[in-house]
């Protein structure tokens, strides 16, 4: 009676060791695929700090401007580009050069500071587009006040 428990106590464990061999090759077999996917393409948003509502002709304004991604692909690169609505004035980053209506321009960072400088007497609006390499894009708008200067008074001060 000992020699058959004995027996029926191996086949249990050797049909347990079995079937936990089996289930290890199909999970292991189900994996079809030689690569691994990598996600490339990632959402971003846009974050500026607030900027003054009123300039003047000649002013400069600075824009601190962040890029704020949901995760990172080191091959993704950004871009800039500038359109003006109304009003006059230039559009800078940094000490470079200002930029050209349309035209497309690479950031270095996601964390900059655009300038902005009055050209005109009027109130000025432009957006900013700041894509990425995948085609995402974020629209910022800008809108400048003509900022009032008191009077200039020219004569002789008693």
């Amino acid at each position: 009676m000992k020699n058959i428990i004995h027996i029926c106590q191996m086949s249990f464990g050797t049909l347990v060791l079995g079937l936990m061999a089996i289930v290890g090759i199909v999970f292991l077999s189900g994996c079809t695929k030689d690569t691994l996917d990598i996600q490339e393409n990632f959402p971003f948003e846009v974050k500026v700090m607030p900027v003054p509502k009123d300039i003047a002709l000649g002013e400069t304004v600075e824009m601190r401007i962040s890029i704020i991604s949901t995760g990172e692909y080191a091959e993704n690169k950004y871009h800039i580009r500038y359109f003006q609505n109304d009003g006059q004035g230039t559009l800078r980053y940094f000490d470079h050069k200002p930029y050209l209506p349309n035209d497309l321009y690479p950031l270095m960072q996601k964390e900059f500071r655009l300038y902005y400088t009055s050209e005109s007497f009027v109130a000025q609006n432009f957006d900013v587009w700041i894509s990425d390499s995948f085609g995402n894009e974020k629209q910022l708008s800008f809108q400048f006040n003509n900022k009032k200067l008191g009077p200039i008074i020219i004569g002789p001060v008693r």
